[in-house]
């Protein structure tokens, strides 16, 4: 893989059409020598009597000819240009987004942990489409006029070395600014990028936040790290743009003065009588023609450099290695054993848990309960493993889940989770989720089964609702119940509910208890509850604290110990009697 090809993350494919890109725009550039030839000695010929010389009418009516099929040439090459350069770059570019995404979406957890939402949406949006550019606008136009103006100078060289010379030398001076800029405004540059990607925070967190900043009556003006953000990027937008322009315009400068210089030693020859008129002529038409690619290409050179760091940040999160494993790996059975597991979310962090042994049987119902950050959920999502444990292991039907291909992992498992993500798609959609194969007959039967008719039936299309960004039209409970009729599509042997009553109302608790229970029957089933009376009934209750267990056993056998489970319990009920009517008074 060459550098070029590593930088732009493109495939073996992408990277010959990018050749051909480049091919494509040498061809067009070479190709405009053709009229501009024709169109020479077009004047050549029409001037020949005032050198002394006949006018052949013929031959001009054959130049003019020339000159009209160079410039349908020109179109037919330009044509070419923009189907293998801009047709071809973004068709590559969208593979690249669904490439970024599937990385991201097999990347472990503790990746999103470490870089915000704003970030990883710049890298699939922002950071592409930066890709998309450069092969656009960018990289083809480069070589593609370093090629053609190369070709140019041998061919004027051959002609008269002196004017060619004449012509070029400025061209590697006008190059030296422009390298030279690149090692002074770098460090601004880095320094805009990552201001930009703080605005994007910022302004995302704003956003996101809206009703805490109404209700604090905080606008744009108070909410002081917003604006900050803002004002930090403009600055430096600013500083970044004045260093540029002044390089850029420099090196233009200096690019243009090859034209004063190319007819000062052009009337010099023509005096010492060893250039004629025409040649004159024809070298200081040239020499306009040929400065445009080239401005182009010191306009697009700062360009190059910036958006470099865009595709670095962009290459750093492919070089994340996903998680991987076995996808034809079977487990015996549908026992969950943790053994000795510990797990922290960070190299510096407390550990989340410490030494967890435990066992879930196939077909049972567990609960882990106890206070909040004791690790419960932490629990559930590594045997799922959004993470791996730092040590120990654990086991399904005997079976390392290190070993599993993630995937192919949760194809045992269905999650509820208290947070329910719905995305902007219809109700039907929205269910589908959980099987995607599932017929419209069995997505349909499974929300019947999560008691989702009642409120379906009062929306204006029904189940082919559109539900908008993360369905904020709906209840919690009504989402809810979505998301535990998606767990019943999947129907998978192992299944996971956190919180799941969480935000039911008394009057739907029970009708979406009875759900769960159509869920949960003959699985191995895994509840994370704070109400301790909806697991009351479990096989077996395991109480942690800090990340480790405590106390383990029935319900009636976690009462009668009298340690922590007891005190939850009381503690629960004696709050039920709580009142904010009952607090005034």
């Amino acid at each position: 893989m060459s550098k070029l090809q590593k930088m732009l993350l493109l495939s073996d494919s992408g990277y010959k059409d990018l050749k051909k890109a480049v091919f494509a725009c040498t061809l067009s550039n070479l190709a405009m020598i053709l009229p501009l030839g024709a169109l020479m000695l077009f004047v050549t010929e029409l001037v020949k009597p005032l050198m002394g010389g006949e006018l052949s009418w013929t031959k001009m009516w054959v130049l003019f000819g020339a000159a009209l099929v160079g410039t349908f040439l020109v179109c037919l090459c330009q044509r070419n240009d923009y189907e293998k350069t801009y047709v071809v770059s973004y068709t590559q570019c969208e593979q690249t987004r669904v490439t970024v995404a599937e990385h991201i979406r097999r990347l472990p957890m503790s990746v999103f942990n470490s870089k915000d939402l704003s970030e990883l949406t710049t890298n699939v949006m922002g950071d592409v489409a930066t890709s998309e550019h450069v092969m656009s606008h960018i990289i083809p136009q480069l070589i593609g006029n370093a090629i053609s103006i190369t070709a140019i100078c041998v061919l004027l060289a051959i002609y008269d070395w002196r004017m060619a010379l004449a012509i070029f030398i400025t061209v590697p001076l006008a190059f030296g600014i422009i390298m030279l800029s690149r090692k002074i405004y770098g460090g601004v540059s880095k320094k805009h990028a990552a201001a930009k990607l703080a605005a994007s925070e910022r302004v995302q967190e704003y956003i996101e936040g809206i009703k805490v900043i109404r209700a604090c009556n905080m606008d744009g003006e108070r909410f002081g790290a917003l604006e900050s953000a803002l004002r930090e990027m403009m600055r430096l937008a600013m500083a970044m743009e004045v260093g540029t322009g002044i390089f850029v315009t420099g090196a233009q400068a200096v690019l243009q003065g090859g034209i004063g210089l190319t007819a000062l030693v052009g009337a010099t020859l023509l005096t010492g009588g060893t250039l004629g008129f025409v040649p004159l002529l024809m070298f200081l038409m040239l020499v306009v023609k040929i400065y445009s690619p080239v401005t182009t290409v010191l306009t697009l050179l700062p360009e190059l450099f910036y958006f470099q760091i865009g595709l670095r940040r962009m290459s750093d999160l492919l070089s994340i290695e996903p998680m991987t494993g076995d996808e034809e790996q079977e487990p015996a059975d549908f026992t969950v054993v943790c053994e000795n597991a510990s797990f922290a979310y960070g190299a510096d962090a407390e550990s989340a848990v410490s030494d967890l042994s435990l066992t879930i049987p196939a077909g049972s119902l567990t609960a882990l309960v106890g206070p909040s950050g004791s690790g419960k959920s932490t629990v559930s999502r590594l045997i799922a493993r959004f993470w791996d444990v730092d040590r120990g292991r654990i086991t399904i039907g005997g079976v390392d889940v290190k070993t599993f291909d993630p995937e192919h992992l949760m194809s045992y498992m269905s999650f509820v989770f208290q947070d329910v993500v719905l995305f902007n798609d219809t109700i039907l959609g929205n269910i589908r989720i959980g099987n995607m194969d599932a017929t419209d007959e069995q997505v349909l039967a499974a929300a019947k089964t999560a008691r989702c008719d009642d409120f379906v039936s009062r929306l204006p299309d029904g189940y082919n609702t559109m539900l908008g960004e993360n369905g904020q039209t709906l209840s919690g409970g009504e989402r809810q119940r979505l998301s535990i009729a998606r767990a019943l599509l999947k129907d998978a042997p192992i299944v996971l509910l956190d919180e799941a009553t969480a935000s039911l109302d008394p009057e739907n608790e029970a009708s979406i208890q009875e759900a769960i229970s159509a869920l949960i029957a003959g699985k191995t089933v895994l509840v994370i509850a704070h109400r301790l009376r909806t697991i009351a009934g479990a096989d077996k209750i395991i109480v942690l604290d800090k990340g480790r267990i405590m106390e383990q056993g029935s319900h009636d056998e976690l009462i009668a110990n009298d340690g922590l489970y007891k005190k939850l319990w009381t503690l629960q009920h004696e709050s039920l009697g709580w009142s904010v009517a009952g607090e005034r008074k």
